[in-house]
C-alpha cells in the first residue's frame, strides 16, 4: 500500500460549528495523496461525531480521541505522531485550505530536497519558491520578512525533521514562534506566497484574551532573548550585539514588539 506523501494534521477542541467546512476544504484539494489526521483533545460538543461521518465516508480521513486533554501544543504532537507522510501539514480544525495549497507546498518543497520546512512568505523581489539557508532565514526575520511570526498553519515541514527536534515544546500561546526559531537554526527553508489558506479568528481564541494581550509579548521576548543566546544562533556576534543595542535603546519606549519593528528596519540595511 502506497503511504500518502503529505499527512494534514487537523487538532480540535469544541469545533462542531466549524470541523465539517474544514475537513471538507482538505478533501477539495486537487492534490489527492494525502491522509487526513484529526486528533481530538476531548471536546464536549458533536466534534467528534461530525469526524467520525466524515472518516465512514473517505479512508483518507482517520479520527482519533485523546484519553485526556494535552492542550494545543501537544495535541499537535500527538497528531505528528500518527503522521505517516513525507511531510505533515497543519489546518486547524476552523480554518480551511484552498484546493491549491497542497499542490503548491508540496510541489515546492519537492524541488527542494535539502530544505526542511516550508512556510508562507511576505512577497520578496524573486519569484516564488525561495530557498533559503539558516543564516538567511534569520537575517530575514530581522530585515522585515518576520518569518517566526508565522502560524503551524502557514507551514509545511518534514516529518523525520519535526521528530528529530522534538516537535513543539508544549510551551503556551509562544509554541510556533519557539519552534520556527529552533528549526531554522539548522535547516533550510523554502518560502512559499500567501493566501494559501485562510484563518478564522473566532469568538473565544486565545489571541483575543486578555490573558494573551498581557503575556503574549512578555513570552516572545523570552524566546527572541533563547533564539539569540543559543549555542548554534547562525547569526554572528556583531549581528547580535547590533539587535540587542536596538533592543536597549526602544525597549521601554516602544514595548517589545515595537522594539521587534525598529530591528526590521535597522539592523541589515
Amino acid at each position: 500500500m502506497e503511504l500518502p506523501l503529505v499527512s494534514v494534521l487537523m487538532t480540535s477542541y469544541n469545533r462542531q460549528k466549524y470541523i465539517g467546512e474544514a475537513i471538507e476544504s482538505v478533501l477539495a484539494s486537487s492534490y489527492t495523496n494525502f491522509e487526513l489526521i484529526i486528533v481530538d483533545d476531548c471536546s464536549k460538543d458533536e466534534t467528534v461525531k461530525i469526524a467520525n461521518a466524515y472518516s465512514n465516508r473517505d479512508p483518507r480521513v482517520k479520527v482519533f480521541v485523546n484519553e485526556k486533554n494535552l492542550g494545543d501544543y501537544l495535541n499537535r504532537n500527538r497528531a505528528a505522531e500518527l503522521a505517516k507522510g513525507k511531510y505533515i501539514k497543519y489546518l486547524d480544525s476552523d480554518d480551511l485550505i484552498y484546493y491549491y495549497a497542497l499542490d503548491v507546498m508540496v510541489n515546492y518543497m519537492e524541488r527542494f530536497p535539502e530544505a526542511g520546512f516550508g512556510l508562507s512568505s511576505i512577497p520578496d523581489f524573486k519569484p516564488f519558491p525561495i530557498f533559503i539557508s539558516p543564516l538567511e532565514i534569520y537575517r530575514e526575520n530581522f530585515y522585515g520578512f518576520n518569518h517566526f511570526d508565522r502560524s503551524p498553519g502557514s507551514s509545511i515541514i518534514k516529518l523525520d525533521v519535526f521528530r528529530k527536534l522534538g516537535g513543539f515544546s508544549g510551551r503556551r500561546m509562544i509554541g510556533d514562534y519557539e519552534f520556527w526559531f529552533k528549526i531554522a537554526r539548522y535547516h533550510s527553508l523554502v518560502k512559499l506566497p500567501f493566501e494559501l489558506y485562510w484563518y478564522r479568528w473566532s469568538h473565544g481564541e486565545q489571541e483575543t484574551s486578555a490573558e494573551y494581550a498581557k503575556e503574549y509579548p512578555i513570552l516572545k521576548e523570552q524566546v527572541l532573548e533563547e533564539g539569540l543566546n543559543h549555542s548554534d544562533c547562525p547569526l554572528d556576534i556583531a549581528e547580535i550585539k547590533k539587535i540587542r543595542a536596538i533592543l536597549k535603546q526602544h525597549k521601554r519606549k516602544n514595548g517589545i514588539l515595537g522594539v521587534l519593528s525598529k530591528i526590521n528596519k535597522i539592523v541589515f540595511k
